[in-house]
C-alpha cells in the first residue's frame, strides 16, 4: 500500500515542495531515502517515541519512505510530522483521505508534541500556488502562515491532534489573521526618537540626508559622543515599509528562524547591529546548507556597524559586492542560492586608538602614525561606497540640560519622505534605482548638473581640502539629495558647500 504526503524545503527565500511516499510491504525493516540528511534519518526513533506516547504504533511492516524530488537534499527535523502521517495512514491508524491536500510539517518531541520550524512563510506561500487546501504546522509558527489568505492554517501542539482531524473525531480551529490590520497596527510603533537627542543638530541633519538618499553613512567621535544613539533612531526617519516590503522582509526572517511566535509581520524597519568578532559567512549567509546572514537580516532597514576597524579584514572585504549589487549570491557545488541585501550601512568608530584624537578638551595620547594605521584597517574600496563621513563631537552640559526637546522623528520623516517621492519620479524609467545613493556613475552627470560657480567651488574645494578624486562623486549625489529635501530643482552652491563638509576621512591630513 502506498500513501503520499506532503511538506516542503526551503531554499533560499523560497519553497520547495516535497512528495513523501510511504509503502508497507512484507517485512520489517525501515528505509529512508531521497537524499535525507542524518537529522532526517534519526526521524525513525523520534516517530516510534512519539506515536507509543500517544496510543499508536509503528506498523510491524517493511516501511520504505521516499523523499522526492530525490536530487534536493532534506535537511532538518522539520520533515518528521510529514513522514509520521504518511506511516499511521498507511498502516491504517488514520484516514487517508484528505491528507494529500495538506502541506504538513513539524518537528515531534518524544511525547508526541510539536515544536516549531523555521520558513513557515514560504512554505505557505508555495502551498497556496500549488493549489492545497491548508497547511499544518506548529502552533508558534500559524500567525506567521496566516499573512497567507486563500489558505486554511491549522496549529497543532501535538500529533495526537493531526491524528484525530483527519479522522474526523475533532476539528482544530483554523488560524486567521487581518494582514492589513495587522501591519498598519504597528506601522509607526518605535522604542526610539530623534526628540530624546539633545544637542546634536549636525549629526542629525546628516542623518537625514542619509536617510532621503538613501546614502550609507560613518560617524567618527570619541566615546560617548552619542554615535550608537543616533544610529539606532535612524530607522525612525526612513520612510514606512510598504505592504510588499514587509512580507519580503518577514519571509527573509522567517527562513532565519528569527520570528518569534508573537510576531505574524514586521511592520518596522530591521536594525541589525552584528559583534565585531562575527565571521564573514555570518556576516553574509552560507553554511553547509546556506542560511540568510545579517545582510540579509537587513534588508530593507538598517546594517549598524559599531567599532567598524575593530571588525576583521575580510569580514569588511566581503561587504563590498552587495553594497554594490543589494543581493548576495552563495555558490556550493550544485546549487546557488540569492539572498536579497538592500540595505543602509551605518557604521561608527573611533578616530584613534585611545578615541580622542580631534577631541575639543581631552588630548590624544596615541603615538605619531597610529592614527593612520588605525584608519587604515578600513579599506578604501569599502571608504567609497560611504557617501557621508560625519565627525561626532560630545555634547556639552549646557545643551544636555536644556528642557526644550529636540525635532521629532516623525517631522523629519515627512521631510525625508518628500524628498524620496521626488527621487521615485525622477527614477521611475529606471530599473533598480530607487533613491540618489544607487545612482550608476554613468547617470551622475545627466543628473547632477552643477552651474559654473559650482564648479569652481568643487574645483577650490578638492584643491585646497586635497580631497580624493573618488570624493567628486560622491559630493554630487549628496548635494542632489540636499536640493531634493529643499525641493529644488537644481544643485546650487550651498548645497555643494554642505555635502563637501561630509568628507571628512578624504581630506590629506585628517589623519595627522
Amino acid at each position: 500500500m502506498l500513501v503520499k504526503t506532503y511538506g516542503s524545503a526551503v531554499v533560499g527565500v523560497d519553497a520547495i515542495t516535497i512528495t513523501v511516499e510511504v509503502n508497507a510491504d512484507r517485512g520489517i525493516k525501515f528505509y529512508l531515502v531521497g537524499l535525507p540528511d542524518n537529522a532526517v534519518k534519526e526521524s525513525q526513533q523520534r516517530i516510534a517515541a512519539a506515536l507509543k506516547n500517544v496510543g499508536c504504533r509503528m506498523p510491524g511492516k517493511k516501511i520504505t519512505v521516499n523523499m522526492a524530488p530525490a536530487d534536493i537534499r532534506k535537511e532538518g527535523s522539520a520533515y518528521d510530522l510529514t513522514i509520521a502521517t504518511g506511516i499511521l495512514a498507511v498502516s491504517g491508524q488514520m484516514n487517508e483521505a484528505e491528507i494529500d491536500r495538506y502541506i504538513i510539517m513539524g518537528e515531534l518531541s518524544l511525547d508526541g508534541s510539536v515544536q516549531p520550524i523555521k520558513g513557515a512563510l514560504p512554505i505557505a506561500v508555495q502551498a497556496r500556488k500549488e493549489g492545497f487546501k491548508g497547511i499544518i504546522l506548529p502552533e508558534e509558527n500559524a500567525l506567521e502562515a496566516a499573512i497567507v489568505n486563500n489558505l486554511d492554517v491549522y496549529g497543532v501542539s501535538n500529533i495526537k491532534q493531526v491524528i484525530d482531524f483527519f479522522n474526523g473525531e475533532v476539528l482544530i480551529p483554523k488560524t486567521t489573521l487581518d494582514t492589513r490590520k495587522t501591519f498598519y497596527e504597528k506601522l509607526n510603533q518605535t522604542d526610539f526618537d530623534f526628540k530624546d537627542v539633545k544637542g546634536q543638530v549636525n549629526i542629525k541633519r546628516a542623518l537625514e540626508i542619509a536617510a532621503a538618499g538613501g546614502h550609507n553613512v560613518i560617524l567618527i567621535g570619541p566615546p560617548g559622543a552619542g554615535k550608537t544613539m543616533l544610529a539606532k533612531r535612524l530607522p525612525t526617519i526612513l520612510p514606512p515599509l510598504t505592504l510588499s516590503e514587509a512580507l519580503e522582509t518577514t519571509k527573509i526572517h522567517s527562513v532565519g528562524g528569527k520570528l518569534s511566535k508573537e510576531t505574524a509581520l514586521i511592520s518596522s524597519r530591521p536594525f541589525r547591529s552584528p559583534h565585531h568578532t562575527i565571521s564573514d559567512v555570518a556576516l553574509v549567509g552560507g553554511g553547509g546548507f546556506p542560511q540568510p546572514g545579517e545582510i540579509s537580516l537587513a534588508h530593507n532597514g538598517v546594517l549598524f556597524l559599531d567599532e567598524l576597524p575593530e571588525f576583521k579584514r575580510t569580514v569588511l572585504e566581503v561587504l563590498r559586492q552587495p553594497l554594490e549589487d543589494r543581493q548576495v549570491s552563495i555558490s556550493r557545488a550544485k546549487f546557488t542560492v540569492e539572498y536579497p541585501a538592500s540595505f543602509m550601512l551605518v557604521a561608527s568608530m573611533n578616530p584613534c586608538p585611545c578615541g580622542y584624537y580631534n577631541h575639543p578638551e581631552k588630548d590624544c595620547v596615541c603615538s605619531p602614525g597610529v592614527v593612520q594605521k588605525y584608519l587604515n584597517k578600513i579599506s578604501g574600496p569599502l571608504l567609497d561606497r560611504i557617501d557621508l563621513h560625519v565627525e561626532v563631537t560630545p555634547v556639552s552640559f549646557s545643551e544636555l540640560s536644556e528642557k526644550p526637546e529636540g525635532e521629532d522623528s516623525q517631522t523629519i520623516r515627512n521631510r525625508v519622505m518628500s524628498a524620496r517621492k521626488i527621487q521615485e519620479e525622477r527614477f521611475k524609467n529606471k530599473e533598480g534605482v530607487h533613491a540618489n545613493a544607487q545612482i550608476s556613475s554613468g547617470t551622475i552627470k545627466e543628473i547632477c548638473e552643477i552651474d559654473a560657480a559650482g564648479r569652481s567651488l568643487l574645483k577650490t574645494a578638492m584643491e585646497k581640502l586635497g580631497l580624493s578624486a573618488r570624493a567628486y562623486d560622491r559630493i554630487l549625489k549628496v548635494a542632489r539629495t540636499i536640493a531634493d529635501l529643499e525641493g529644488a530643482s537644481a544643485i546650487a552652491s550651498r548645497h555643494l558647500a554642505e555635502a563637501i563638509q561630509y568628507r571628512s576621512l578624504d581630506r590629506e591630513g585628517w589623519a595627522g
